[in-house]
């Protein structure tokens, strides 16, 4: 015996502008029946959240799957898979596709050579597909745009909820986070925690999906336009801040990555900060009160 319940949409080519759009959404559990063998041409992430089963490669290879894991089911791969006969599994799935799938498997959220991935819970990627089977709702005048939302929204929980990632961060991520703005380069970086530049390169892109070098300019530059529009650093300052010695190179790289130089950023952002500029991020719980006009 099996319970299932499934809907398919079918976005607009302005929807498909959005980057990702939801093909279809489904929540099931029992002893389904075998999947495939079936290609497809868009993606699939199917949430097991409870029970166990098999998933079989193109070779025929049969790779256990238990709860909670994934099962990612990307386009022109073959795929067969089943929960066990005897005790079943539950089940939810999303299907999508769009441009933003190219960059979304660079970055490494989305993993066409794993298609069995352990997940740490299921709980959090589960409440997104549920969102999903909310707003699928026929009368739902938003349905594509928030159902699109909701399938950016997945795979980045899908990505935080992987089993070989720390639920708190990446140890080296953060230790390069607390130093990018030091004069260092990737090689004092890697020497520093005791690994090759090969050893962090590949330590950089499993745990945030690009290179140290991009990892560190990321920040680098986040940093450059706080000061930018927070302060009156002259601009020379600001790049030593960040760790460029040479003005001129921070101007250009500024420049290249942004797309406008250090000070028309500067004109457009400048905010006046009364004491001073924070690092610290505001609770968005609690925010500070604003007072109103005195009464009289």
């Amino acid at each position: 015996m099996y319970r299932t319940w499934m809907r398919f949409l079918t976005p607009g080519p302005a929807h498909h502008r959005l980057g990702l759009v939801c093909l279809g959404v489904g929540l099931q559990h029992g002893a389904l029946p075998t999947v495939g063998p079936r290609t497809l041409d868009h993606h699939v992430a199917v949430v097991i959240s409870a029970g166990t089963g098999w998933y079989a490669t193109p070779d025929g290879r049969r790779t256990p799957v238990t709860a909670p894991a994934l099962l990612w089911l990307t386009p022109g791969v073959p795929h067969h898979y089943a929960p066990d006969p005897e005790t079943g599994w539950d089940e939810a799935f999303v299907d999508f596709t769009g441009p933003a799938t190219a960059p979304y498997t660079e970055l490494g959220y989305i993993e066409p050579d794993r298609p069995v991935v352990p997940l740490t819970e299921a709980a959090a990627p589960r409440g997104v597909v549920a969102r999903i089977a909310r707003a699928a709702r026929r009368d739902n005048p938003l349905l594509e745009v928030e159902t699109a939302a909701a399938v950016h929204e997945l795979l980045v929980t899908l990505r935080r909820a992987r089993a070989d990632l720390a639920p708190d961060g990446d140890p080296v991520l953060k230790a390069l986070a607390h130093d990018a703005c030091t004069p260092m380069t990737v090689a004092d970086h890697a020497a520093k925690h005791g690994m090759t530049p090969a050893e962090l390169r590949t330590a950089v892109r499993r745990g945030a999906g690009c290179s140290p070098k991009d990892y560190l300019l990321g920040i680098r530059l986040g940093r450059a336009k706080e000061l930018l529009a927070t302060t009156e650093l002259p601009v020379a300052a600001v790049a030593r801040r960040v760790g460029y010695d040479d003005p001129a190179y921070f101007s250009r790289l500024f420049t290249r990555r942004t797309g406008m130089p250090p000070v028309r950023f500067r004109a457009q952002q400048a905010r006046a900060v009364p004491g001073g500029y924070s690092d610290r991020v505001p609770d968005p719980d609690d925010p500070p009160m604003i007072a109103g006009p005195r009464r009289p």
